[in-house]
């Protein structure tokens, strides 16, 4: 593990910094690198400020001497030692590639690369590489001090003996790592997309308001924040975005289809809570307050849930992560109530299978079809867990 004293992290911004202040908060020497000067000045006061916050509450002894294990870097050449470079940019393929064969130019032959993305191809980025066995995927998630999930990527042309010393050192960060095969979205962003696209849909077609699916997810689904909610507290730049990378990566399957909904309001420039205007209006104060008729919360839980269980299930049968960091991943990664397996056992596959195909038989479209997973523990009574 001595390769990874110091940590490299290229982009100063949000989710870099906070990555940077895990790793240098560990007790880690870390790299900031970022090519613009204002970004990385800001970043450092940023730091400054939320580590003197910090030893304020008793959380570190002493900021200063946090700091001090941060060089702030504007050329790429200062991650020379690393043994760890995680990249935190731009959600672009081409720019992701262009700067992974930049850092390998300027790292030993033993540095280990690492993207945060969401939802783009690991396999691809590696593919910008001479050294392709030494890159990975490290999907953090926002803000990365305090969401405790991190999803390990091996990519096709991974060296499978990174994987387990990432995990370890994701466990010494105080991260809860979980392993995900590099198909799109990962885990976490990919069986959440229901979650989004189903309240979505049941809103255009009238069968409940905002407010009414809102109140319903989290007053009887258990959730803690409601879909709208949610994706205006995201912001639709971020999530409208990668649901329409995952529906594309998946050669526009019918399951992970974006909403004309969301989309006028990213091309509004109404992108949530950051704008004041997304899903409600921030400005008008009481707007998400409106009377709540609760007559279909049971309707609108089940038909949410049942295609978030479907989602899970199937990325168990396609051997997207075992049935434990899937759990792990939904209750960690975006607090779901309970892990979606679980909640197919308590219901019983039968009863979801059902949900299902009563949606199948309604719309006839591929986007409601179950499982073949799913079809065969309803028909022999198996749980998941």
């Amino acid at each position: 593990m001595d390769q990874y004293i110091i940590i490299g992290v290229v982009g100063s911004g949000a989710m870099g910094a906070g990555i940077a202040q895990v790793a240098a908060v560990a007790g880690h020497q870390v790299v900031l690198y970022d090519n613009n000067a204002a970004a990385l000045e800001k970043a450092k006061a940023n730091l400054t400020q939320t580590l003197q916050k910090l030893q304020e509450k008793g959380k570190i002894s002493n900021a200063d001497d946090v700091l001090k294990r941060f060089t702030f870097a504007g050329e790429i050449n200062a991650f020379a030692k690393c043994g760890l470079v995680i990249e935190a940019i731009v959600e672009k393929l081409e720019i992701k590639k262009t700067v992974f064969a930049d850092i390998e130019k300027n790292v030993s032959d033993t540095c280990i690369l690492a993207s945060n993305t969401s939802s783009l191809s690991i396999t691809s980025i590696a593919a910008a590489c001479g050294r392709p066995q030494n890159v990975m995927g490290l999907h953090f998630f926002n803000p990365a001090p305090l969401m405790a999930l991190v999803e390990v990527i091996p990519a096709v042309q991974t060296n499978p003996a990174h994987v387990q010393p990432a995990k370890e050192l994701m466990h010494r960060w105080g991260k809860t790592p979980v392993v995900a095969k590099d198909t799109p979205g990962f885990i976490v962003n990919r069986v959440a997309r229901p979650y989004y696209g189903e309240a979505i849909r049941m809103y255009e077609e009238g069968i409940a308001s905002m407010e009414e699916i809102d109140n319903a997810m989290v007053q009887s689904g258990g959730f803690k924040m409601g879909p709208f909610t949610l994706m205006d507290y995201i912001g639709h730049d971020v999530n409208y975005v990668v649901t329409e990378t995952v529906f594309q990566s998946f050669f526009y399957d019918p399951r992970y289809k974006p909403s004309f909904s969301q989309k006028r309001l990213l091309e509004a420039g109404w992108l949530g809570r950051k704008t004041g205007r997304g899903f409600y209006n921030y400005n008008e104060p009481g707007t998400a307050d409106k009377p709540v008729d609760n007559s279909n919360n049971t309707q609108i839980v089940e038909r949410i849930v049942a295609m978030l269980i479907n989602e899970a299930v199937d990325a168990l049968y396609l051997n997207v992560a075992t049935a434990t960091d899937l759990e792990t991943a939904m209750t960690k990664g975006v607090n779901y109530p309970k892990g979606l397996l679980q909640w197919c056992d308590e219901w019983g596959a039968e009863k979801c299978l059902a949900i299902l195909d009563g949606l199948y038989d309604s719309y006839h479209e591929d986007r409601y079809r179950a499982s073949i997973l799913l079809r065969k523990h309803a028909k022999e009574g198996k749980r998941f867990l």
